[in-house]
């Protein structure tokens, strides 16, 4: 009677006509079916001529996508139990699983003989062997491999790491510049080298005949000099080490000296022939290249300031640059040559390079050392050439090139990142950053309208100031030092002040 009862009610409870709490209205449904647009994909409004417009991503009209003005519904899964996992004890084997365990706590020995025989009563009976089966499996018996199979994916699972993963993100670097200057009347001239900046953050240019100075903190201007005579013109300028003086070059041969603090002409050196289109400091002694292929060596402490001459180019030098230890001056001229010169005269009391390097095609401009490896250098050729080639002074031997394609106007080295920058011409007038020693091309700025002339670096490395043909400078930040190894070299300097403090003490 009780059995009978228990069956009515559950028979009742099945009739039971109620609706599914999480089940849609028939109606909602048709609404959602009909809401879509026959032959019409959310994208065929976007022509794929022009990128789509991601920064206006709400609209005025209200949506008619389903479930966008209602309560948020849910719909009953299609099939029962769907939305969990019910395993099937069907397939699990449960008394050889049984058999297992407690074989596991019997402690009697088996000689090799029973065990083989074991195996083949199991292999006949169950159609595996029960030493190698498992306790808890989804299915079936397990597939052991074929004899000599490699699995291709064995690769990929013993890698520490993914590709993906081990790929550090690279810095950021603006592709504008910071700050644009004017620079009017600024020669076009590929030779020359009018722009330097200054330990103290004064950037020299010049300007057809007058040499201004810049002061990067403050912003102010000051015309340092110009030249007395109008067809005369200021081809060149280099600050020495400390940024308190201003070595000039000028079109009527000259060399002249400049205080910045008092803003006066110190003296004015005369021993070349022709134009001085590039400078270099080595401490005391200023070296000079002029058209006529010589370069001078000054020492400015005394009345006879020309203390020696180096000839080892037939055209107009117009790359120089010591280095940073002070041992080797590199030149670069228009006869396609690159030069090495020790500081020491030989022992027949000339000067005579210990490298010559004739493997560009055109005139060589661009000279700039390596700050953390003292015998490699960076040269760079004209429009004839357009390679970038890096040297070990010491061996002679080249040890990477590349084709940038266009004129190389200036190259130089950051001090922050194991990266170069260079200056073109014709035909992209931009600036690459090169990672060293890959030569990869990290990223390129673009700006300017004309041919880059020269650069050069602020004093803590970070901005490159570019001046171009376009009568512009233009500040890019391209080396901003990541903040943490930023505390850590300031952190390093600080520890080496102190210890030097220490030492005099």
């Amino acid at each position: 009677m009780a059995q009978f009862m228990f069956e009515a009610d559950l028979h009742g409870l099945l009739k039971l006509d109620t609706p599914i709490p999480n089940a849609p209205p028939a109606r909602w449904q048709r609404k959602a079916k009909e809401s879509g647009v026959p032959g019409h994909s959310p994208a065929a409004g976007l022509s794929p001529m022009k990128p789509a417009n991601r920064s206006h991503s709400f609209s005025k009209t209200p949506s008619r996508t389903p479930g966008k003005h209602g309560s948020k519904i849910q719909s009953t899964p299609t099939k029962a139990g769907g939305d969990r996992y019910i395993p099937n004890r069907s397939t699990m084997q449960m008394e050889m699983a049984n058999f297992l365990l407690t074989k596991e706590n019997d402690p009697a020995e088996e000689s090799p003989t029973k065990k083989e025989q074991q195996k083949a009563w199991a292999v006949n009976l169950n159609g595996f062997d029960i030493e190698e089966a498992k306790i808890l499996r989804l299915s079936g018996k397990p597939q052991n491999a074929p004899e000599g199979y490699q699995n291709n994916l064995k690769v990929l699972y013993s890698q520490k790491m993914t590709p993906g993963s081990s790929r550090k993100n690279g810095r950021y670097i603006p592709s504008m510049p910071e700050r644009i200057l004017d620079a009017p009347e600024i020669r076009n001239d590929y030779y020359l080298n009018l722009i330097d900046w200054s330990s103290q953050n004064f950037l020299a240019v010049a300007l057809d005949n007058s040499v201004y100075l810049w002061n990067y903190t403050s912003g102010e201007i000051i015309q340092l000099l110009q030249m007395e005579h109008p067809d005369d013109y200021v081809s060149s300028v280099s600050w020495i080490k400390e940024g308190n003086y201003l070595a000039v070059g000028t079109s009527n041969a000259e060399v002249q000296l400049w205080d910045i603090q008092h803003q006066k002409r110190l003296r004015n050196m005369t021993s070349h022939s022709s134009r001085v289109g590039s400078l270099s400091w080595n401490s005391y002694i200023l070296s000079s290249g002029a058209r006529t292929g010589h370069i001078h060596h000054h020492d400015v402490r005394v009345a006879e300031h020309h203390v020696a001459t180096l000839a080892g180019h037939t055209q107009e030098v117009c790359g120089l640059k010591w280095s940073v230890d002070g041992r080797y001056l590199a030149s670069g001229g228009n006869d396609n040559l690159v030069n090495i010169w020790p500081c020491t005269q030989g022992d027949s009391g000339d000067f005579a390079p210990v490298q010559t390097f004739s493997q560009h095609q055109g005139a060589v401009k661009a000279v700039a050392w390596c700050p953390w490896q003292s015998s490699v250098l960076a040269t760079g050729g004209g429009t004839s050439d357009r390679h970038i080639r890096i040297w070990n002074v010491c061996s002679g031997t080249c040890l990477s090139t590349v084709d940038t394609h266009s004129q190389v106007c200036s190259i130089l080295w950051s001090a922050n990142y194991r990266e170069f920058i260079s200056g073109h011409g014709f035909a992209q007038n931009q600036l690459v950053i090169w990672k060293y020693p890959t030569m990869a091309k990290v990223t390129e700025l673009r700006g300017h309208t004309a041919r880059v002339l020269n650069l050069t670096m602020s004093p803590d490395g970070v901005t490159v100031a570019s001046a171009a043909a376009d009568e512009t400078l233009r500040l890019w930040r391209c080396f901003e030092m990541d903040p943490i190894k930023k505390k850590e070299r300031e952190k390093a300097n600080s520890a080496k002040s102190s210890i030097i403090h220490q030492s005099i003490r």
